[in-house]
């Protein structure tokens, strides 16, 4: 249990680390809400190194305390929804074992925007900000391969690491 518990807080510090990170760095294309995803890093490589329900916890983790460090409450419910949308379509495809980690990282990109577009149009009342939905689809697209690229790489070489949970 305590193993579980150290590694659970090395990933949710690791997290804010590159939410933190991801502040930092100048990436605007002009569209609100398109950013690298460096956090989700972390829970592409949780996803595959620990079992579903922690890597949720993490993401939910990570969600609510960089919103409440970084953001607000609005992003906070922007992200939470593109977390969790994410996670449930990488975790089923996952599952499915017919993905590789990068196309299964992709899937999650995509979704968060999904996630984060349909809480917009709940949140606003008006369907007609799907227009983003395109270029959200191709942002998604890009920074997932990124994140998946990445995560692909770092999951090789961490191929003896077992964080006391059953994978």
């Amino acid at each position: 249990m305590k193993v579980r518990a150290a590694y659970f807080g090395v990933f949710t510090a690791l997290a804010l680390i590159f939410s933190y990170v991801e502040s930092l760095i100048p990436f605007h294309i002009g569209i609100a809400g398109v950013k690298l995803g460096l956090a989700n890093l972390i829970i592409v490589i949780a996803l595959y190194k620990t079992n579903v329900g922690a890597a949720y916890l993490l993401s939910v983790t990570r969600v609510v305390l960089s919103g409440f460090i970084f953001g607000n409450l609005f992003g906070i419910l922007y992200s939470l929804a593109g977390a969790l949308t994410s996670l449930t379509v990488m975790a089923l495809m996952k599952k499915n074992q017919g993905f590789s980690v990068m196309g299964v990282s992709v899937a999650g990109g995509v979704f968060h925007n999904i996630g984060q577009l349909i809480i917009a149009i709940l949140v606003v009342e008006n369907v007609s900000i799907a227009y983003y939905l395109p270029v959200l689809l191709i942002a998604g697209l890009v920074t997932g391969l990124i994140i998946g690229i990445t995560a692909n790489e770092m999951l090789k070489r961490l191929v003896n690491l077992s964080m006391g949970f059953e994978v």
